[in-house]
């Protein structure tokens, strides 16, 4: 097929794209309840002809795309969950949901690969294997990879790309690169205890908010003097919560946050360190301080050859493929690339504000572009995969 028919194939699409993505952008549901957007996912997909796989899956659909050739199995992956955000765009389909909102933009991803999905089976007698589909839930948690992966969808894949939408990149650009892309999201929960008091006399009792404040202070020196100045981290505190009352000094404080690296070793490194010094803090103010690791997923690590191949692609389609910079957010894409080689890449959506913010949007000229990209990424990675093994080509 030429550039030309599959640019004209893809923009006839995109009428029917916008739709998609604005009935799930009006109707969003929170990781682990998703189950109307499985229908509806489900719905279109069939409407299309294209054949549903069954797997152990509350909600998220898994579907399949070619098998007539022999061939390898690639797996394409879109998130479908939505955030606690009160929207406050004021878009005529904004979220119908209160304190519900696409403010990350996996409608788009989610209506782009659906798109990829119609192209696909246009040409279905032409994939040289199978392309698997992969609408995945719980995204938002760092949950919903293992759960797909714990039901089997997984077995057999080669290879699996995925994309996040990029408000920063303009439209027609495609962030590829080998390596790390994005970073591993771990939480930390940190409990203070102390001696409560009477306001008027701290003496009586052993202040557990000072200790706290204190320890938010000390965990700023961690990336400053144990992380390298070639290397990245970062340690936010984003909450802290201690006490009922104005005059009286509480017996706990409680902190959380986020660390986000991308080397496993300054992962290890700075989690021990964090370790070391909010206990050191609290003993030295003489209180006592529990730490809780939420494990979230590791960094996002892009096979090199994979982003090769992809960037051949986003120059045949006559896009403006680039280096993107690493984003220290956390996707739990991640999974899926400790077990098989992955590609996860940014495509350019030219928004207005980022991703989480109860104003976030995107250009939708992007899905026609996103879907074109990912349809022939596949078809060009089912073919080179195959005459890698040397499978058969035969009709």
């Amino acid at each position: 097929m030429s550039n030309e028919t599959r640019v004209r194939s893809a923009a006839a699409l995109a009428g029917r794209l916008t739709d998609i993505r604005r009935e799930l952008h009006q109707n969003p549901e929170l990781s682990h309840e998703e189950f109307e957007t499985t229908i509806r996912i489900r719905r279109w997909l069939k409407e299309a002809g294209i054949r549903i796989a069954e797997y152990p899956l509350q909600t998220g659909v898994i579907a399949e795309i070619g098998g007539q050739r022999p061939g390898p199995v690639i797996a394409l992956r879109a998130d479908i969950d939505a955030l606690p955000i009160q929207e406050e765009t004021g878009l005529p389909f904004a979220s119908t949901v209160p304190e519900k909102m696409h403010a990350c933009g996996h409608d788009f991803h989610t209506a782009a690969i659906i798109g990829t999905a119609y192209l696909l089976k246009e040409r279905e007698n032409e994939l040289q294997g199978t392309v698997r589909l992969i609408f995945q839930p719980a995204e938002e948690k760092a949950k919903g990879a293992r759960q797909v992966i714990a039901s089997g969808a997984l077995e057999g894949v080669r290879a699996i790309f995925g994309l996040h939408n990029k408000p920063d990149l303009p439209v027609g650009t495609i962030g590829i690169k080998g390596g790390p892309l994005m970073a591993a999201a771990d939480g930390f929960v940190v409990e203070v205890a102390g001696q409560g008091s009477h306001a008027a006399v701290p003496e009586a009792g052993n202040d557990p908010v000072v200790t706290a404040s204190h320890i938010v202070t000390a965990l700023q020196s961690i990336v400053s003097r144990n992380v390298g100045a070639l290397d990245s981290a970062v340690i936010s505190v984003t909450k802290l919560n201690s006490g009922t009352a104005w005059n009286v000094i509480p017996e706990k404080a409680v902190l959380e946050g986020t660390i986000r690296t991308f080397d496993a070793d300054v992962r290890r490194r700075v989690r021990e360190r964090f370790d070391q010094v909010v206990e050191g803090v609290a003993i030295a103010f003489g209180t006592t301080a529990k730490v809780r690791w939420i494990e979230g997923p590791p960094p996002v690590s892009n096979d090199e050859g994979l982003a090769e191949l992809a960037w051949r692609e986003a120059e045949h389609l006559e896009l403006l493929p680039i280096a993107p910079v690493p984003s220290l957010a956390g996707e739990d894409f991640a999974a899926y690339q400790q077990l098989v080689p992955g590609l996860f890449v940014f495509v350019g959506t030219d928004g207005p504000r980022e991703w989480h913010h109860p104003a976030f949007d995107l250009d939708e000229r992007a899905l026609p572009i996103a879907a074109d990209f990912f349809a022939g990424t596949a078809l060009r990675a089912l073919t080179e995969l195959a005459s890698e093994a040397g499978e058969g080509t035969e009709a």
